[in-house]
């Protein structure tokens, strides 16, 4: 699997995190953890599935993937290609009026927020280019023409994501509306239309994030579970299972997806 990285031009930054592009030439099956990104895919060449138990669905080739609790899989065709735009918390609302709170836990076609005729002339350009960058080129050029609004982050969002991160998601969320002076309604509301997920949604993604990346620095699971604000062993396992669709113990024995 080849996995590219680049960084958006000054234009976009304020919204995009960073473009990733995706080569196989085998089969390839990727379990992907939630994150704090939506994520639009342009899949240029080859065929991706995704697997839930026994089925298999077969994705499109421009899609947008909402905020989600659970772990996804994917299963990656021999000489598959994607170019995957990932967006910065709330940057998704600067080419879209879709509130991203309507995203998540789904990922459908892109061709629900832009004209098909546009986005198959898009693949054609992808797969038509001589170089990563030239392709890097062809979506920001694309993103570029959807970009509807340039005020940047929402400030009242900015401080609340600031908190919940600087926190490791350990958060209530009544106490951070009422240092963000809003009422906890009002904020929700603001927050999950901007992010795409509830407070609350959000900081569990950054608590198990969080976890995960310092679990080596712990001397015991037990450890890592109750300074990540787990008191409960058993909800912590549950809750971990349904993040990365193993047990904790499988999952730091094995490959790292994080």
């Amino acid at each position: 699997m080849k996995y590219s990285k680049f960084l958006p031009s000054a234009v976009l930054q304020p919204y995009i995190r960073e473009f990733l592009i995706l080569e196989s030439d085998m089969y390839f099956d990727s379990r992907t953890i939630p994150d704090t990104a939506l994520v639009m895919t342009f899949r240029y060449k080859g065929k991706v599935w995704k697997r839930e138990g026994e089925k298999e669905e077969s994705l499109p080739a421009t899609g947008i993937s909402g905020l989600r609790k659970s772990v996804r899989l994917f299963q990656y065709e021999r000489q598959t290609a994607n170019l995957l735009v990932v967006f910065k918390e709330g940057g998704m609302n600067a080419f879209t009026r879709v509130p991203a709170h309507e995203l998540f836990e789904l990922n459908i076609s892109s061709d629900n927020l832009f004209p098909p005729s546009q986005l198959d002339g898009l693949l054609e350009q992808l797969a038509g280019a001589a170089t990563d960058e030239d392709r890097i080129g062809v979506a920001e050029t694309f993103l570029l023409t959807k970009l509807r609004a340039r005020n940047g982050p929402d400030p009242l969002i900015s401080n609340a994501l600031t908190s919940i991160r600087r926190h490791s998601g350990i958060v209530r969320i009544k106490d951070l509306a009422a240092s963000l002076y809003v009422s906890q309604d009002a904020f929700e509301k603001r927050f999950r239309s901007t992010v795409g997920a509830t407070p609350k949604q959000y900081a569990s993604i950054i608590r198990m994030k969080d976890l995960i990346r310092k679990f080596p620095s712990h001397t015991s699971l037990t450890d890592a579970a109750y300074e990540a604000g787990y008191f409960d062993q058993s909800h912590f396992i549950k809750d971990f299972r349904l993040f990365t669709g193993q047990t904790p113990k499988d999952f730091f024995s094995g490959p790292q997806y994080w």
